[in-house]
């Protein structure tokens, strides 16, 4: 009987950390890898507030949150908040097809081999982490809904509130 409570304690504290979308602080793996315009390199954006968002063409929930990143960006950009969207298809052109109907303002990277969404064990899309000041993921989300957007907003702005230096 006890065996079966701890299960299902631990179960039930799974699920828990799931819903609340809140990863345990870690360092975020780095990165560089081809972009719009060149290439990004996540030890460049040091200092500052990183929403790395991963995404891909066929996503129905990408294409819902690329409006809302294009506004974060406009609204936080000059307070140090830099998105990242890094896209997992396969085939480029699939990627620069939706592309085309988006109006965007953010960094968009590509990672056909799915590399680096492995590195951040990447559940499902869209998924994204937030990346503080001090280079460590302080939360993750997967999914994008309406209801998400005040949650996650909130989110970026206490990250931008902690002060700049790099804690190691």
């Amino acid at each position: 009987m006890m065996k079966q409570i701890r299960s299902l304690a631990g179960l039930l504290c799974i699920c828990l950390f799931a819903v609340s979308g809140l990863a345990a602080v870690s360092e975020a793996p780095s990165f560089r890898l081809p972009a719009i315009g060149g290439e990004i390199d996540l030890a460049q954006l040091e200092g500052k507030v990183v929403y790395l968002d991963f995404w891909a063409s066929w996503c129905e929930p990408c294409r819902d949150s690329f409006p809302w990143m294009t506004e974060i960006q406009q609204k936080y950009r000059d307070q140090g908040l830099e998105i990242i969207a890094v896209n997992l298809d396969k085939e480029r052109r699939l990627a620069d097809g939706f592309l085309q109907q988006m109006d965007i303002n953010f960094i968009v990277a590509f990672d056909p081999s799915g590399e680096t969404a492995s590195r951040y064990d990447l559940g499902g899309m869209p998924g994204s982490y937030l990346i503080g000041r001090d280079g460590n993921i302080h939360a993750s989300h997967l999914g994008f809904r309406d209801k998400d957007k005040a949650k996650l907003e909130k989110a970026i702005q206490q990250l931008l509130q902690q002060p700049q230096e790099k804690v190691k």
